[in-house]
């Protein structure tokens, strides 16, 4: 803990102040301690005690093109000399919106919001109103923000129902909307298809991630999402694809163009603004034009917040250089890690699992050789992967809490490598230690 004096006395005088002493209780999980930063550039970080890591987190999935990206620092600054909060319309809307609707396959219609959990609200609302059907499917796992309304079924924990039930997350949830949301088992096309069949005059959507980024980076059967677009067509309902995470990350038109199923609407979030707080709801035109026909409210002070369009037209711009060359490089520099590591784990005879796509992966130390929903990742061991993430931080790697990680545009073979370099020291580190099962 030396290493860390800096941070630890931060932290304890944030606790005197700051709820938890952290801004969102996620970090508050970090080992051995949330750590205090001082300064971020490209893909290396700081913290107040002077160590220096090499970044896989980017903010939690935000820094597609790393920290502080010369074109997305020029275009804030450019933006904040003209203005930086407007509450009224300018042209960075309409270039911005039209931008991701040459990108997403399902964006007819754009609306602006800052923040995923807000995007989503949106989203069903649209769904609830086109319907005019109450309740929405969601699946166990999944997260959609932690709004009352859709905080269900996210992360419960053993002992288990049979099958997967609206059960409520925190304290301080209202009761009342455990009857809005049926939750079900995902990559399950029969379980939904039953579902429907008996209930589809009551639901207006069905909401998923289409990469089940928040459970362990885990994959859709082949098929499975093709399923979803025909079942939800059959019966009516609204399908509502989540990508916060995905969007602007997996592929440039996001999961829906990787896997080539087009939801009715989607969302998007963290990568499209570069860092800066931005949110966007896209969907077909029969669905968005519900908002100008005054039938769904929709407002936010901050929506369509100038800094962020500025921020976003320049990330966006950055990624489709040269074809969508740079998140193409980033995707095959995450899958090179990818095999690295899998490559030194069987070496060192470790049991480890490796779900997701170059850009967005997860490690599971489990026995498992596949993972299909979200209690198939319970019995991986979190002490091991505890005990490789302070590894890690030690050789200078900083990981995210849940053992996700990141790739962005900024990352290089060096980073890879070096990366490599220390998974290899963690693994010799925990195997002698004998932490875990």
């Amino acid at each position: 803990m030396k290493r860390f004096k800096r941070s630890a006395q931060l932290f304890q005088k944030s606790q005197r102040h700051l709820a938890g002493g952290v801004s969102s209780m996620l970090r508050a999980s970090s080992k051995p301690l949330p750590l205090f930063f001082k300064s971020y550039s490209g893909t290396k970080l700081v913290d107040v005690d002077g160590n220096r890591y090499l970044d896989f987190t980017l903010a939690w999935g935000p820094l597609i093109l790393g920290s502080s990206h010369p074109a997305v620092t020029r275009a804030v600054q450019n933006q904040i000399r003209q203005f930086q909060c407007l509450g009224a319309q300018h042209e960075l809307e309409i270039e911005v919106a039209e931008k991701i609707c040459q990108m997403v396959p399902c964006s007819e219609r754009v609306a602006y919001s800052s923040t995923g959990s807000e995007a989503v609200q949106l989203a069903l609302r649209l769904a609830r109103a086109a319907t005019g059907r109450p309740k929405i499917v969601k699946f166990e796992g999944h997260y959609h923000g932690w709004m009352d309304n859709i905080l269900l079924g996210y992360h419960p924990q053993p002992p288990l129902q049979t099958a997967p039930q609206a059960e409520l997350t925190t304290e301080g949830q209202s009761p009342a909307i455990l009857g809005d949301v049926v939750v079900l088992p995902w990559n399950d096309a029969p379980g939904l298809e039953a579902c429907l069949r008996e209930r589809s005059h009551e639901i207006a959507g069905i909401i998923t991630e289409p990469i089940l980024c928040n459970s362990s980076c885990l994959m859709p059967l082949p098929g499975y999402l093709q399923a979803l677009r025909k079942l939800a067509t059959r019966y009516g309902v609204v399908l509502i694809f989540d990508e916060v995470i995905t969007g602007f990350r997996v592929a440039p038109g996001g999961a829906q163009s990787l896997f080539g199923v087009v939801p009715d609407l989607a969302i998007f979030g963290k990568a499209v603004a570069g860092g800066f707080p931005l949110s966007v709801v896209v969907g077909k035109k029969e669905f968005m034009d519900l908002i100008p026909q005054k039938r769904v409210t929709h407002a936010g002070t901050f929506n369509g917040n100038p800094v962020s369009l500025a921020a976003a037209r320049a990330t966006l711009g950055v990624l489709n250089a040269r074809g969508g060359a740079p998140l193409k490089s980033a995707r095959k520099l995450g899958e090179r890690l990818i095999a690295g590591i899998g490559r030194l784990a069987e070496e060192g005879e470790i049991p480890l699992l490796i779900n997701g796509v170059g850009t967005a992966f997860h490690l599971s130390f489990t026995v498992r050789s596949e993972m299909r929903n979200y209690r198939d990742t319970l019995d991986a061991d979190t002490q091991k992967r505890d005990a490789f993430l302070e590894a890690m931080l030690q050789e200078g790697v900083y990981l995210l809490s849940d053992g996700r990680w990141y790739v962005s545009a900024a990352h290089t073979q060096a980073d890879i490598e070096l990366a490599l370099k220390a998974v290899r020291k963690a693994f010799v580190r925990i195997k002698s230690s004998k932490v875990g099962g």
